[in-house]
């Protein structure tokens, strides 16, 4: 039986890169940063939250020849891959900060729906964030 989500992927162009605006912009943590040989393995987690974390995932070797490394940057930066989705508790107050720490890539300003308020960003590499404060309805409801 499954118990919970450990680590969630997403792919990146650069760790480095990747990490400072995950940690410097938005504010989560550095979780594992492991070397295996030539292989990074870095993570990212929502602060004092421990159970669930996200690799930053680079395309290439050990774990892509070049043909398919190079058709995974072309997607990434297409924002085609797929993205994360996190919760605040104020998601107006939250874009003003990402403003101030330099972040310009929205691709939606907070807006309010019969959920809550959600915005939308682009990491440096292209792939979609989605931040929602739940309003609530949203809270009181279950899956």
């Amino acid at each position: 039986m499954i118990t919970r989500l450990n680590v969630a992927s997403i792919y990146v162009l650069d760790k480095e890169e990747a990490l400072d605006f995950y940690v410097n912009k938005l504010g989560l943590e550095k979780g594992n940063d492991v070397r295996q040989g030539d292989y990074r393995w870095l993570t990212i987690r929502v602060p004092g939250e421990p159970g669930t974390e996200v690799s930053l995932e680079q395309p290439g070797p050990p774990l892509h020849d070049e043909a398919t490394a190079a058709q995974l940057r072309e997607l990434i930066t297409k924002g085609a891959l797929g993205g994360l989705v996190f919760i605040t508790d104020d998601a107006r107050g939250l874009y003003e900060m990402l403003r101030e720490r330099g972040v310009t890539d929205f691709t939606q300003e907070p807006t309010d729906h019969f959920y809550g308020t959600d915005m939308g960003i682009r990491d440096p590499f292209g792939n979609p964030i989605r931040i929602l404060q739940q309003g609530k309805a949203a809270q009181k409801a279950t899956a």
